[in-house]
């Protein structure tokens, strides 16, 4: 057999078994023989580079990284759904479609929690993929959506079309990736949605192959799905003919007429999440017919035809094992429940934040008792409720420590913070660990490996004792530590060695004075310009800056009233920590206008955004309000964007933001 023939049987019998595996779930070969097959084409194309095919299965892993990502005009914008969140809520957008068409029929398919994504075919080769971005505009990502195996590469038949699905990342993936950063003492991810979109914009396309992300294919967006040019007429004729021309497309998806199919399909699948193997946050509703989706029109960024159900948080019911007492970085105590294991959306949950003291006297909330659980945001494991019913006469009423479980102080009940209970011992171990930590986070010095096992790790050697020791480490001293080797030492090095640059406003936000949280910090910066000037602040200069209260300002003077704080600021000055302020304001055009920045800019970090703003004399807050003069939306916004809407705020983009910048 010829070479030009052996490449192309290669390329075929790899890309059917591909869809056979990561597409059907029914694979024909092992996985030994797939990878002999992938390595002889690999050789085969090294020795014949003549031959390269941008559609060949080996193009699915390989190129050099890139600068950044370029964005994409969408033919057919991406536009996000309307929520619902009850089904009388459901009924009002069913009423309202069913005053316009006749016997209409629905869609009901599972709304899958990841990011939507475009994929543009030119004759049947996948040419080019895209983000949603803000529905009009995304980034080019198809080089790293070329490393889902389940995105075919090239269609059955040479068509030209653009679909959309949305990228998530498998269960299993996400346990997997966490378990290996917790090892190495990286910050876990957050959950799946998120890991998701951060693997999907890694500049390097190997770094996205290493998370193994997934689709699913749920739109027909333009283009020609029939050779002969038959036109579909329905949503579900579209998806059947996509599987056809080898797409993974949704599953558990019925066609409904009625609201009592479409409710009860919602409850099916809300059954079944726990046992999917990755996340749906809700269910979607779509007019079936596409001329009656004419019909109905489309909204200002939402088309009338279609409405997402979304989930309510999942409760289940557990055993309050015990109650244990965590010690944060302020000395605060925090009670925290160990629960009987208890599946709830998609993990194993065995603790829960039972917030303070009186948030368990006035849920009378005891010992042995059974608890109903969920996870805030479907993120945060809290107890929302006791069942005193079903109690068995075993169980024990809590009562707070009088001790610090951490040191042995006294503890005592804080004033300010009504139901805060906190350590009175301000060299407290368990206080500097936390503190440690906090130090260490992506808002502060943004250490990247200093997580808590590794803090635990060096102080158990008594290698630091504050955040300035961090700057006295080499990496010969804790290469020898646990799970630590000359690679992970040297890497943690040259973190810390980078935190250095971070700025007077993380830094401030960084040493964790009580209250002074990051637009705090950076009100601070702003006001004194370096760090020593705090040392000599006054209260009535600190009341004098905008939403700085007397607690708030009293808190600051008191941590600088202390000389071992100080004397800890000036050892990080004499490291070459950053302690001054890198820009003033260069303008004043932004001047009185509050910004809120949500989601993935296209071209800039939210924390270079936000240097932009606050140079041009504009102020950025964390939360939306109506105080709020515009809110500046990237890639994959979340429940700001919502708010945002609900309030009638100005929503603008990364190019909008710029052209005020002018």
């Amino acid at each position: 057999m010829e070479i030009k023939e052996r490449i192309e049987k290669l390329r075929r019998q790899l890309t059917y078994h591909s869809k056979r595996y990561y597409v059907d779930d029914d694979p024909e070969i092992s996985d030994f023989e797939y990878d002999r097959m992938y390595a002889e084409l690999l050789a085969l194309e090294a020795q014949h580079p003549e031959m390269d095919d941008p559609a060949s299965p080996t193009h699915r892993v390989g190129g050099a990284a890139l600068d950044k990502f370029e964005k994409v005009t969408h033919g057919v914008p991406l536009n996000s759904l309307s929520d619902v969140f009850s089904f009388e809520e459901l009924q009002e957008f069913l009423d309202c479609v069913a005053g316009i068409l006749t016997k209409p029929t629905f869609s009901v398919e599972p709304k899958i929690d990841g990011l939507s994504v475009a994929l543009r075919y030119e004759n049947g080769v996948f040419v080019q993929g895209a983000t949603r971005g803000d529905g009009q505009v995304g980034e080019d990502v198809t080089q790293n959506l070329k490393t889902i195996f389940s995105i075919p590469l090239t269609l059955t038949e040479p068509l030209t079309l653009t679909v959309r699905g949305e990228v998530y990342m498998p269960r299993a993936t996400f346990r997997r990736i966490n378990e290996k950063r917790e090892a190495e003492g990286l910050s876990l991810m957050a959950n799946p949605r998120n890991a998701a979109a951060g693997s999907l914009r890694q500049l390097d396309p190997k770094i996205a192959a290493e998370r193994k992300l997934d689709i699913f294919v749920f739109n027909f967006q333009e283009g020609q799905l029939y050779a002969d040019g038959h036109a579909p007429q329905t949503h579900s004729e579209t998806l059947d003919r996509l599987e056809e021309l080898g797409f993974c497309v949704l599953k558990h998806r019925i066609v409904a007429s009625t609201a009592e199919e479409i409710v009860a399909h919602i409850q099916k699948m809300g059954a079944m999440r726990d046992s999917l193997p990755f996340d749906i946050d809700g269910a979607v509703i779509k007019i079936n017919d596409l001329t009656d989706r004419i019909t109905l029109g489309e909204g200002t960024n939402t088309p009338k035809w279609a409405v997402a159900y979304k989930y309510p948080p999942e409760q289940k019911p557990t055993k309050l094992e015990d109650i244990v007492i965590a010690v944060g970085r302020t000395g605060v105590l925090t009670p925290t429940a160990v629960l009987s294991p208890v599946r709830l959306a998609g993990t194993t949950v065995s603790r829960a934040t039972l917030h303070n003291e009186d948030f368990i006297l006035d849920k009378d909330i005891r010992i042995g008792d059974v608890v109903t659980v969920q996870k805030a945001g479907d993120i945060i494991p809290e107890v929302v409720a006791s069942h005193p019913e079903l109690r068995a006469g075993g169980e024990r009423i809590f009562a707070m420590p009088t001790a610090c479980p951490s040191c042995g102080e006294p503890v005592m009940r804080d004033g300010d913070e009504g139901a805060a209970v906190r350590c009175t011992n301000s060299a407290c171990p368990a206080q500097l660990s936390r503190g440690l930590e906090h130090f260490a986070s992506k808002n502060a010095m943004d250490i990247e490996g200093l997580g808590p096992q590794v803090v635990e790790l060096l102080l158990a050697n008594d290698l630091i004792h504050d955040a300035a020791d961090l700057y006295h480490l080499r990496a010969e001293d804790i290469a020898g530590l646990e799970r630590m080797g000359d690679k992970s030492a040297a890497n943690l090095v040259a973190a810390i060695e980078r935190s250095k640059s971070a700025g007077l406003e993380r830094l401030i936000f960084a040493l964790g004075i009580r209250s002074i949280g990051q637009v705090a910090a950076a009100a601070l910066a702003a006001r004194y310009r370096t760090l020593e000037a705090c040392f000599t602040a006054t209260k009535e200069e600190l009341v004098a800056i905008e939403d700085f209260g007397e607690i708030t300002a009293d808190y600051v003077l008191n941590y600088f009233s202390h000389p071992q704080n100080v004397a800890l600021c000036r050892r990080l000055m004499d490291m070459g920590v950053l302690t001054e302020a890198t820009a003033a304001p260069t303008g004043d055009k932004l001047a009185g206008l509050t910004f809120v920045l949500t989601g993935t800019l296209p071209d800039m970090s939210r924390d270079e955004a936000s240097t932009l703003i606050k140079a041009a004399g504009g102020k950025v807050t964390g939360s939306v309000s109506k105080k709020t003069s515009y809110v500046v939306a990237g890639e994959e916004a979340g429940s700001k964007l919502t708010k945002a809407q609900q309030l009638g705020v100005t929503v603008i983009d990364q190019d909008a933001l710029l052209e005020m910048l002018k």
